[in-house]
């Protein structure tokens, strides 16, 4: 990046500090929270630009002292040597950042191939995701399920959100999970002792703060039911469940966790919204360029992404060859390690296309 557009960054990220100092701005505070992102996003950006800035100053005063004075030439040589690493490190806070980094997530599981055995491993995935939130002491939400019959999900919808408008929000962390999952051990089921394999797949969508696709309320259909529990038990009395079809896309969303009509009507209206964005999204990216990752849309164990090895204890992502042996911590929510592996592997061929 030139010294212009750096000067650019710069003076934005001055105005901002300005504008978060007015106690006015906070007033409004979906503009406060997208304002206070922007501004932590060009934080290091700047704090990066002012530490290479006074390095090359530092070693600009020591080369003319060095000329008089030989102690100096040490210390030259080390600052010398920092400046590269500096400017690396600056490049790759410049980098494109994906503008859904910060956003909260909704997530679809869903069992495929492997009947109940499928379902219960969808199970898993759930408690996984729900232990990495809590973790990280995220905000998860299960908005929507159906059960199997021997205690596992055929699907399930949650929604995920950060605490704190941080600029690396949940989006950040598990925007990679999309895809296939496919499970290998001895099912509860299996009386011969024989491993099994089946697939569930994952579905994940930024959840947008503010409206960016219009929904024509004559493309929806809107049904209200009564909530059930487990087994098709009953728990509410009235009928405050909703299910919304998208009729152009033939979308159907449900929500019943909810205590009222009006509030699971909103959170099914926020899932579709979600849903309606992320395939807007595929469709301008697949018309810009062919290698954006796309998420697997079919619970197929032929394009899975990840491979969770009961026997071996054993969890394997196929698209960076990562490979842990601690298959039931991940199970427990430590998926730290993958994902950092995921996030690695992103950021060098950014880098790598940045380069090119």
């Amino acid at each position: 990046m030139d010294s212009t557009s750096l000067k650019g960054l710069l003076a934005e990220h001055a105005q901002l500090e300005e504008q978060l100092a007015d106690p006015a701005v906070h007033a409004d505070q979906a503009k406060a929270r997208k304002l206070g992102r922007r501004y932590a996003e060009l934080s290091p950006v700047v704090r990066a630009v002012r530490e290479l800035d006074q390095t090359r100053d530092d070693l600009a005063a020591a080369k003319e002292l060095a000329a008089e004075d030989s102690a100096f030439a040490e210390e030259a040589d080390e600052l010398a040597a920092k400046i590269p690493d500096l400017e690396s490190r600056l490049t790759e806070l410049l980098l494109p950042r994906d503008p859904y980094d910060g956003s909260d997530v909704v997530m679809e599981i869903k069992s495929g191939e492997g009947g109940e055995e499928s379902a219960l491993f969808a199970g898993d995935l759930l408690r996984m995701y729900l232990r990495y939130a809590e973790r990280h002491g995220w905000k998860a939400e299960v908005l929507d399920s159906t059960d199997s019959d021997l205690g596992g999900f055929k699907d399930v919808t949650l929604s995920i959100k950060s605490k704190t408008a941080d600029v690396d929000g949940v989006w950040s962390r598990l925007k990679f999970e999309g895809g296939v999952h496919r499970v290998q051990r001895v099912p509860a089921t299996e009386s011969q002792g024989r491993i099994h394999t089946s697939a569930a797949g994952v579905l994940i969508y930024p959840e947008p703060e503010e409206v960016e696709v219009e929904i024509d309320p004559n493309d929806l259909r809107i049904d209200v039911f009564r909530s059930s529990g487990p087994g098709g038990q009953s728990v509410n009395t009235t009928d405050s469940a909703v299910r919304i079809t998208h009729l152009p896309t033939g979308i159907v969303v449900s929500c019943q966790n909810e205590k009222s009509q009006i509030q699971n009507r909103a959170r099914a209206l926020q899932v579709l919204q979600a849903r309606l964005q992320a395939i807007a999204e595929e469709e301008a990216a697949a018309k810009a360029s062919d290698a954006r990752r796309s998420q697997v849309r079919t619970v197929d164990r032929s394009e899975r992404v990840r491979t969770y090895n009961f026997p071996e204890n054993r969890i394997s992502d196929h698209r960076v060859n990562y490979k842990a042996y601690n298959l039931d911590q991940v199970l427990d929510g430590d998926l730290d390690g993958v994902l950092d592996a995921l996030a690695t592997a992103d950021r060098e061929e950014r880098l790598a296309a940045q380069s090119g």
